[in-house]
């Protein structure tokens, strides 16, 4: 039997790249391939080889298809474009002589395979041997529409909303030299805390506001969620803000202990492993820290992120945990309501393939799948 593969292709940033690449990782289990990584310069040390003995490694030097990180999404050897050009199709009496040895999947933001989750089309798919998967999406909530995937899916995970945690809890491990800041930094400032509350900002150019409104907009959540003293425990909490202004403001009102109603004393410490403002995703010691933020994010009992972050779906998926998702501030405008509780753990499906007309009838996900909360465009599982 000839091996077949999925080539998972880095694209966007590393929350992105993370959520794609378990999503494609999800992919090849449920098709009998082999993954593997494309990793580019950027990348090549943030993660360790998952499977014993193979490694998932493509050699990108001494592969036949050239220019694998600048194809962009509008690709000649897409899927779609192919079925258009009658290159490959459906009909049952195509051969193997029409199958071509490789096709890019487009599955990025503007997802221009969207055929892809159509059964018909996985049928044609299976008899091409490397899929080249350019991706910036989690979308393993469109492969439970595939209905041939759906036993397969019901026995990996019986609790969908485990999805996202349970592969990048298998499939994700560190490289020394970012596992290593992790725990030096955690037994130094996060370890004598009783309880860890993340705290993650990302501020888009499209939905900016004030810091002091960004600030104000934490605190409210954190009223809304009581997440931050007020409480009538005597413990102590860390916090892991991800940007300066937040950070300073944070530690200032928490310099002192804070006292409770009832006469309880609570100490807040206030952290922050790096300054980075800016996203740098071709630098790899930028996406080393990155990873760090990431995996500290994860050991917190809370996690308050913003919305629309993979960073933060990333760090609370792997956390186990269902995050306080602070809402956009869309046309610049502050949200009325401060954040949601979400309602799982898994990931924001950002663009479903909606309007889809396939000749399969597609699984019915409906009593299974809601509206994110941080996105009226995008589906989740819950």
């Amino acid at each position: 039997m000839e091996c077949t593969y999925v080539v998972w292709l880095p694209f966007d940033g590393l929350g992105n790249r993370i959520l794609s690449m378990l999503s494609g990782f999800l992919y090849a289990l449920l098709t009998d391939r082999v993954l593997l990584a494309a990793w580019p310069p950027d990348s090549a040390d943030l993660f360790c080889e998952p499977f014993p003995g193979p490694t998932w490694r493509l050699p990108v030097e001494d592969f036949p298809v050239a220019n694998l990180f600048g194809v962009g999404q509008n690709m000649e050897q897409s899927y779609t474009r192919l079925v258009g050009g009658k290159v490959v199709g459906t009909a049952t009496n195509a051969t193997a002589a029409m199958t071509p040895s490789y096709v890019y999947l487009s599955l990025g933001y503007r997802l221009r395979d969207r055929i892809f989750f159509c059964g018909e089309h996985q049928r044609v798919l299976r008899k091409v041997n490397w899929l080249l998967l350019y991706s910036d999406l989690y979308f393993v909530p469109s492969l439970y529409e595939v209905a041939e995937f759906q036993d397969e899916l019901g026995r990996l995970f019986p609790e969908k909303e485990s999805v996202h945690h349970l592969l990048s809890r298998y499939l994700l491990h560190p490289a020394n030299p970012v596992w290593s800041l992790v725990i030096r930094y955690y037994r130094s400032y996060l370890a004598p805390a009783t309880r860890r509350i993340g705290v993650q900002i990302r501020m888009y150019g499209h939905s900016s506001i004030p810091a002091d409104d960004m600030y104000n907009q934490i605190l409210n959540c954190s009223r809304q969620e009581h997440i931050l003293p007020e409480t009538t425990n005597d413990d102590d909490k860390a916090v892991t803000p991800t940007a300066s202004d937040y950070y300073k403001s944070l530690r200032s009102k928490y310099s002192t202990p804070h006292v409770a109603k009832g006469g309880g004393a609570t100490r807040v410490s206030v952290f922050q492993r790096t300054h980075e403002e800016r996203q740098a995703t071709e630098n790899l010691a930028h996406n080393q820290k990155a990873l760090v933020e990431i995996y500290l994010l994860s050991f917190s009992e809370e996690v308050v992120t913003s919305g629309l972050s993979t960073f933060g779906y990333v760090s609370s998926g792997l956390a186990g945990i269902r995050p306080a998702i602070l809402l956009t501030a869309f046309n610049h405008k502050v949200p009325d309501t401060p954040c949601r509780r979400a309602v799982s753990m898994e990931p924001c499906n950002l663009t479903p393939p909606r309007g889809l007309k396939c000749r399969d009838k597609p699984a019915d996900l409906a009593r299974h799948i809601k509206v994110c909360e941080d996105f009226k465009d995008g589906v989740k599982f819950f």
